[in-house]
C-alpha cells in the first residue's frame, strides 16, 4: 500500500510517499497555501495528483481536529480552517481514504507505535515549537477527549489569579519563542535577532546569561510535568521539538524535577522524562499510524 502522508505547517507542507511499514518511498515539502481553504485543497491534490498509485492520504495538521468527522473545529496557525469539513471537501478532489488529525497527536501517535514509548501502556508527549503541542496515550491508544482537546496543554493557566492574558498561558510562557525573548532580554537584543540555535550556542559556550534564561525556562517545564505527572500518572513523557534536540535541555528539566521531588513533603509518583525518538518526521510517522489505526 503506498500512503501520501502530509504534513501541514504554518509555512510548509512535509509530504512523504510511504508503505504499510513507514519506508519513505518519495519526500519532499512545498509552500503552505496562505490565501484560503480551497487553495490548500487544491495544493493537496496537486501531490495526490502526482504521487504515484497512491491508496489514502494521512494527514497531521495544527488546530483542534475532529478525526472521525474530518473536521477542524479550530486552525491553530492556519484560521482559515476554522469551522471547516477538510476531508469531505478533500473527498471531492482526491477519492481515496483519507485520515486527520491533529500534528502534536500525530507526533504522540509516532512514539506511542514505534518510538520511545512503544513499551508503556500509558504516556504523554510534550512538543515545544512556537507553542507546545501535547498528546496523551492512554492504554496504548490515543485520548481526544470529548472536544478532541485531550493533551492540549498550552492552555493551562500559570497564575493564581486565573486568565490575565496571552502571556499568562503555559505554551506562550515555555514555547521556544519565549526562550529566545528572555535570552535577547537579558543581552539587549531584538527579539528578531535570536532563535533557538543561538541560546544554545551560547549554553555550550559558558554563557553565563544564556545558562540562566534555560534554568528558568526549564523550571516552569519541570513544574507543569510535575502537576501533570499527579493528576494523570502515565509512565512516562516523551519530549519532542526542535530543542528537543538539545540534551542539555531535557538534562535541565530532569534536575529541576529531582529539585521539586525532594522538596515535595509528599510521597508522590516521580516523571519519567525521555527525548522523542523521532524529530522532523513525528508527524509524518504519525500520520501513517492513524491512517493504519482508522
Amino acid at each position: 500500500m503506498n500512503i501520501l502522508t502530509i504534513d501541514i505547517g504554518g509555512t510548509f507542507m512535509k509530504y512523504a510517499c510511504m508503505d504499510e511499514e513507514g519506508r519513505v518511498l518519495s519526500r519532499g515539502k512545498v509552500p503552505t497555501p496562505q490565501e484560503g481553504r480551497e487553495q490548500l485543497v487544491e495544493a493537496i491534490g496537486r501531490l495526490y495528483d502526482e504521487a504515484p498509485e497512491v491508496e489514502g492520504i494521512a494527514i497531521s495538521m495544527p488546530g483542534i481536529i475532529d478525526s472521525e468527522n474530518g473536521y477542524c473545529k479550530m486552525g491553530g496557525a492556519l484560521r482559515y480552517n476554522d469551522d471547516f469539513y477538510l476531508r469531505h471537501r478533500l473527498y471531492e478532489r482526491c477519492p481515496v481514504k483519507i485520515c486527520m488529525e491533529n500534528d502534536a497527536k500525530c507526533a504522540a501517535m509516532a512514539e506511542a507505535a514505534v518510538g520511545s514509548l512503544r513499551d508503556v501502556s500509558d504516556g504523554f508527549v510534550l512538543i515545544f515549537g512556537t507553542m507546545i503541542g501535547g498528546g496523551y496515550i492512554k492504554d496504548h491508544k490515543l485520548h481526544r477527549g470529548r472536544h478532541f482537546s485531550a493533551g492540549e496543554v498550552s492552555y493551562i493557566t500559570t497564575v493564581r489569579d486565573g486568565m490575565a492574558d496571552r502571556d499568562t498561558v503555559w505554551g506562550n510562557r515555555c514555547g521556544t519563542p519565549r526562550l529566545c525573548a528572555l535570552f535577547a532580554e537579558k543581552k539587549g537584543l531584538a527579539p528578531e535577532e535570536v532563535d533557538g540555535v543561538r541560546v544554545f550556542e551560547a549554553v555550550h559556550a559558558g554563557d553565563g546569561d544564556a545558562a540562566d534564561c534555560l534554568q528558568k525556562f526549564t523550571k516552569e517545564v519541570a513544574i507543569q510535568i510535575f502537576n501533570l505527572q499527579t493528576v494523570l500518572d502515565p509512565e512516562r513523557f516523551a519530549i519532542g521539538g526542535g530543542i528537543s534536540a538539545q540534551p542539555i535541555f531535557i538534562e535541565s528539566i530532569r534536575n529541576h524535577l529531582k529539585t521539586l521531588y525532594a522538596a515535595c513533603p509528599y510521597d508522590v509518583p516521580h516523571a519519567e522524562v525521555v527525548s522523542c525518538k523521532f524529530q522532523n518526521d513525528a508527524n509524518l510517522v504519525g500520520a501513517l499510524q492513524c491512517f493504519l489505526l482508522a
